[in-house]
């Protein structure tokens, strides 16, 4: 299994970190079983899996669960659990005490939005013995502030700010940082300069690593198609073609066949015995 060391390995050796991001235990199995190197359980289970219109309604309850479920679908794979909106802002002790309720779930290490203004809460996590994972760029928690979900750094200035805040993350000792919807030249700006990974999404091909949303990749959402996806499956029209075909045989009365169901049987003594279920 794959740890947070394994993260500056990889960069070392200019070896890609693949992460996904996924909520529940059957889509964990299919990733336990794949070359993907970690999962992300990101506060995006809100809007993925609830149908929030933003990351703000996941509540640490939520996150807690979603880490349990996909933890047991991958149990050796590397996961990493969201701090949800404010949870980060609250004090050290309730940092604390969040980061908690996550490891004690499965996750191995967390994930938070920003730097400035909770630089504390961090480094009192990384001294604790917490992994954390920093996240700069779009970061969707503060999607009202930003005005949407909208490309950042652009400009010298923001660009300034972005590097200064890479930079306190790796002091702080933040073992990798995603970079969302950032330039490609700033995003390979960072990655150059740091000494920690970085992990790109919508950041261009230079970050140490990319990190997409399972749903995204597989194209579950006919209507979601931002540029930085990449599809690797049109899954909405494969699942949709296989409900229809399911329903008509339904209709047409050709599910279940005989094959497909249970029948009595008769033992050597001519008594009933119901068959075996498999």
């Amino acid at each position: 299994m794959k740890t947070v060391r394994d993260f500056a390995r990889f960069r070392a050796a200019g070896r890609r970190i693949s992460m996904v991001t996924c909520y529940d235990a059957w889509s964990a199995r299919i990733i336990q079983a794949s070359r993907i190197d970690c999962i992300l359980v990101g506060d995006s289970a809100a809007m993925v899996m609830h149908g929030h219109d933003s990351t703000i309604p996941a509540t640490v309850e939520m996150m807690a669960a979603h880490v349990a479920a996909v933890r047991r679908g991958a149990p050796d794979k590397l996961t990493i659990g969201d701090f949800p909106f404010l949870a980060h802002r609250q004090g050290v002790a309730h940092a604390v005490a969040v980061a908690e309720r996550l490891m004690k779930a499965g996750a191995q290490a967390v994930k938070i939005e920003g730097v400035r203004g909770h630089e504390d809460a961090i480094g009192a996590l990384v001294e604790g013995g917490v992994p954390v994972m920093g996240h700069l760029g779009l970061t969707p928690q503060s999607v009202h502030q930003l005005g949407g979900f909208k490309v950042q750094a652009r400009g010298e200035a923001a660009a300034a700010r972005l590097l200064a805040d890479a930079r306190t993350l790796a002091e702080l000792g933040a073992f990798g940082l995603v970079l969302e919807a950032v330039p490609s030249e700033i995003a390979r700006a960072v990655t150059d300069e740091i000494e920690i990974p970085t992990i790109g999404i919508g950041a261009g091909p230079h970050t140490s690593g990319q990190v997409l949303v399972l749903h995204d990749l597989l194209g579950c959402d006919e209507t979601f198609r931002p540029r930085f996806v990449r599809r690797y499956l049109e899954g909405h029209a494969l699942v949709r073609r296989a409900l229809d075909r399911y329903a008509e045989d339904v209709e047409n009365n050709e599910f279940p066949s005989t094959e497909e169901s249970y029948h009595d049987t008769t033992d050597s003594h001519g008594r009933r015995v119901a068959a075996p279920a498999r």
